[in-house]
């Protein structure tokens, strides 16, 4: 299925495992939402990683090719860390897998971000705030929202939350928030529809 055909799928409740969603199988066909540069720009618009000046300075500094050719390493990204998930999902991270994740503090190292003071939009009491802000020099610049998206799930989430979705032929992963960890579905509007169907289908045939 084309990708321009179907909206990317944010059901993951984690930034950083909506982006290994950034391909899945949510039917029957497997969608890529990052096959090229500007998938990767659409992407991480619609994901809210990268602000829409970000958008335009990538677009106005960068060749279609240096684009694609950074999507071919947000793939590459994508790949790499889907095996770290599938190797340790339903266990605690610890200490020892810090080793593993060599790469990803490789990649965060170049990052050119900074804070800075700026107004608060809401009419509280404080008036000032600080802004993490970053710097767009490079096309590569456009992998460090995804950078810090797998960082903040490796730091802040309990791996043993991390489920599959349990359709049939479906690939997409999520974090379990339930307070009872029983979520089956990436979502009832996909997955969890089409099992009831099927298992309506069954008892009248029983």
């Amino acid at each position: 299925m084309n990708s321009k055909d179907m909206p990317p799928i944010f059901v993951a409740d984690s930034p950083g495992l909506d982006f290994l969603n950034s391909i899945a199988t949510p039917v029957d066909v497997p969608v890529e939402w990052i096959g090229d540069g500007e998938g990767l720009l659409s992407w991480l618009e619609q994901a809210g990683l990268l602000p829409a000046s970000a958008l335009v300075v990538l677009r106005e500094s960068a060749t279609p090719a240096e684009l694609d050719d950074i999507a071919g390493q947000a793939r590459n990204l994508r790949e790499w860390f889907r095996g770290f998930i599938d190797d340790r999902k339903g266990r605690p991270l610890t200490a020892d897998d810090l080793s593993d994740l060599k790469p990803l503090n490789r990649l965060l190292r170049r990052d050119e971000s900074f804070v800075q003071i700026v107004t608060r939009d809401d009419d509280g009491p404080r008036q000032l705030e600080l802004q993490v802000s970053r710097l767009w020099r490079t096309p590569e610049s456009a992998l460090q929202p995804i950078a810090t998206a797998l960082a903040q799930l490796v730091c802040e989430e309990d791996f043993t939350h991390i489920k599959n979705c349990e359709g049939h032929a479906c690939t997409l992963m999520f974090v379990d928030r339930t307070r009872a960890r029983a979520r089956r579905w990436c979502s009832m509007a996909i997955c969890g529809n089409r099992a009831k169907q099927a298992a309506h289908r069954h008892r009248r045939r029983n």
